[in-house]
């Protein structure tokens, strides 16, 4: 993919019944590949409390908050900055609504709708806007330097200068 627009970023999560099923992560995974992103960073980690808390906190008030905590907590989750132009509107779109049962009827070809189990095990996340991603890549990738992506990575990527690591799921500069 060559492309003259620099490349947006965005955070995409898999939740952890999306991690501990094969089949759903690979689906995923096939269709982020498919819909033309790069994967900057790929990140198995299991979400600390206060992680959860830091990236949920605008939830807090709402009666899901200590259900969507203690399900993002439970067990590894997969985080990837994506990479492509227009990723956050790409991904959105990709995921469907949030709420599954709706996704199912408006979208049922989404990610949400053929994977995801309840409002809060909805598959997926991902950020709404630019100033999410930074936010949000802070607390689950917080070793990412967006100004090295952008300086460094970003014109190698937009210009295809990559190579795909299927086994851990990442592309990466080739430097030749």
């Amino acid at each position: 993919m060559t492309s003259i627009k620099p490349l947006q970023l965005t955070l995409a999560i898999m939740k952890p019944h999306v991690v501990s099923s094969p089949f759903s992560l690979l689906d995923i995974r096939r269709t982020i590949l498919v819909n033309g992103f790069y994967v900057v960073r790929s990140k198995r980690q299991t979400i600390k409390l206060e992680q959860a808390e830091q990236f949920y906190g605008e939830h807090k008030t709402k009666f899901f908050y200590n259900r969507l905590i203690t399900f993002m907590t439970s067990g590894p989750s997969e985080a990837y900055i994506l990479a492509r132009e227009d990723a956050i509107t790409v991904w959105r779109q990709l995921m469907g609504p949030t709420k599954v049962f709706k996704c199912q009827l408006s979208n049922p070809d989404s990610i949400r709708a053929k994977h995801g189990l309840t409002d809060t095990r909805n598959a997926t996340h991902g950020s709404d806007s630019d100033e999410s991603v930074r936010k949000e890549v802070s607390i689950m990738v917080p070793e990412f330097c967006f100004d090295h992506w952008k300086l460094t990575e970003e014109p190698m990527f937009r210009n295809g200068r990559v190579q795909f690591d299927e086994n851990l799921f990442i592309h990466s500069v080739h430097e030749s």
